[in-house]
């Protein structure tokens, strides 16, 4: 059963996002405030999390680092401030969407499965990609530096295989931004692509002030490999 988890402190949505969840085949849980959310992700695994920013007991980005200092669990921010600030900060906390309220339903469950399609990404039979000491494995969409792996979101994932299979060649802002989205997402435009840019690099680069992997080439674009 795919289990997603809503984390929501008004009840009339988050009733108003299960019935439309389970309308669609998935399994649901509800917490309206991080404690209990802080519970049952100990316990629970989940596909996909949803999480109100503002909460009773905390807020979502404190949530956000939490389960991503545990698992790669698709994120998706839900918020009633669409400020760029926000939106940057939930993205750059690992985040792999973000939708402001109001919101159709419809819209939730299309980046719902917008995010769970970007996840399931596998370029089956495809051989290891090795980059100087980074390894990714298409076939089950996992990287690892030094054979430790790395937990990357569903678009830093993209974004690094987007690169790595056109290792050598100088690939454009707008080449990138086309192998890395689609129709559904809002939030990856050439201004944000640079956060995810500087997060990827945080990841895998030994020094991200000096990255040896991704590499800017001034005035074209992004090259990783010679």
């Amino acid at each position: 059963m795919q289990r997603i988890l809503i984390v929501e402190d008004d009840k009339t949505i988050a009733m108003g996002i299960e019935y439309s969840l389970k309308q669609e085949g998935f399994e649901t849980y509800i917490c309206h405030d991080a404690s209990s959310c802080k519970k049952i992700i100990e316990t629970t695994s989940f596909m996909l999390i949803i999480l109100d920013v503002s909460l009773p007991d905390g807020n979502g980005f404190e949530l956000c680092r939490l389960i991503r200092s545990k698992s790669s669990t698709p994120v998706i921010f839900l918020t009633a401030c669409d400020d760029e600030v926000n939106v940057v900060m939930g993205l750059d906390m690992g985040a792999d969407d973000y939708i402001t309220k109001p919101f159709r339903i419809r819209e939730l469950t299309s980046r719902i499965k917008s995010v769970l399609r970007r996840y399931n990404i596998h370029n089956n039979g495809k051989a290891l990609i090795n980059i100087g000491d980074i390894t990714i494995n298409p076939t089950e969409a996992k990287v690892f530096k030094d054979h430790q792996e790395i937990f990357l979101t569903a678009l830093e994932y993209k974004l690094l295989l987007t690169l790595a299979n056109h290792e050598g060649k100088v690939l454009s802002r707008n080449q990138i931004l086309e192998g890395i989205w689609d129709v559904a997402g809002d939030y990856v435009n050439d201004n944000t692509l640079t956060v995810y840019i500087k997060r990827l690099r945080e990841k895998i680069e030994d020094d991200p002030q000096n990255p040896q992997i991704i590499k800017t080439i001034r005035g074209l674009g992004y090259r990783v490999g010679e």
